[in-house]
């Protein structure tokens, strides 16, 4: 009985379908066929009913994949124990929101690279229920992403690592404004919906009955930021007290009642093996 075979089984009763264990595990549909085939025959009991168009497990299924899960889970924390040895080393696969990216996280790494050369951490970035979607489906080990807004995987866990708030931004000629008269006078360069910020400012908006022209929607405060503080409108988004003393002169106003924050933290799975070393992450982070 092979542990790839295990995986595989366990995958297909996460994700509800062979066709999404093959793209989760890299194999060929028939491979994945085969993996379960194999594991039938060892077992003597079919996992899966075949008579149903959805993946439904048998009662055989279900109790393999109960101990599937837990002998892949005393497998990993053995090869994460010996490989640590005397040091911390392993890999860690990341997911990160833009902002995190363009701040923080590039002094984490270098921190994390003098301290612990032999963890090596990959970075994918995304939007945070993007990012959220695929901790829950395995394809990555953590996330740092803004704190979850419902609805959103219940299977994750967070740790808050820091806190941002929300401002309006406009140009240094619209000082005196309110965040009213802003909106009501200016283009709205709208923080991209999709995000969870984005959906906060939305039902701040609403909240309020605040009624906007909207201009553009993007993704990026940064380039947000930049636009209102040249005059081509007002943005609303979460910066950090760093990040708002380095924007060039602008009109700067406390967004929500009282002013809403947003805390960014890092998204694990309930069941990860990798915490020791988010874990250093999360140091690396705070240093």
């Amino acid at each position: 009985m092979s542990l790839k075979a295990l995986r595989t089984l366990v995958t297909i009763a996460r994700h509800g379908t062979f066709a999404r264990a093959a793209d989760l595990l890299s194999l060929t549909p028939s491979a994945v066929s085969l993996h379960i085939k194999t594991l039938e025959d060892e077992l003597q009991a079919p996992l899966f009913d075949r008579s149903r168009r959805q993946v439904v497990l048998t009662e055989a299924g279900q109790l393999a994949v109960a101990r599937a899960e837990s002998i892949l889970a005393a497998y990993d924390e053995l090869a994460d124990a010996v490989a640590s040895g005397p040091s911390l080393r392993g890999r860690l696969r990341l997911g990160a929101i833009h902002t995190v990216l363009a701040r923080r996280l590039p002094k984490a790494l270098v921190w994390i690279k003098a301290n612990h050369p032999q963890l090596h951490i990959s970075v994918a970035s995304g939007m945070s229920a993007e990012l959220a979607r695929r901790v829950e489906d395995g394809e990555l080990d953590a996330a740092i992403t803004t704190e979850p807004v419902s609805p959103y995987p219940q299977s994750l866990d967070f740790t808050p690592l820091f806190e941002d708030r929300f401002w309006a931004i406009a140009s240094p000629e619209l000082a005196g404004y309110s965040v009213p008269q802003l909106l009501a006078s200016q283009p709205f360069l709208r923080f991209d919906k999709r995000a969870w910020a984005g959906r906060q400012i939305e039902q701040e908006l609403r909240r309020q009955h605040l009624q906007v022209s909207e201009q553009m929607e993007l993704d990026s405060q940064e380039a947000l930021a930049s636009m209102a503080v040249m005059g081509l409108g007002v943005a609303i988004i979460p910066m950090a007290d760093d990040d708002l003393k380095r924007l060039p002169p602008a009109t700067c106003l406390p967004f929500g009642q009282p002013q809403m924050t947003r805390r960014v933290v890092l998204l694990e799975h309930e069941k990860s093996q990798r915490r020791h070393l988010s874990a250093v992450l999360k140091t690396a982070l705070e240093a």
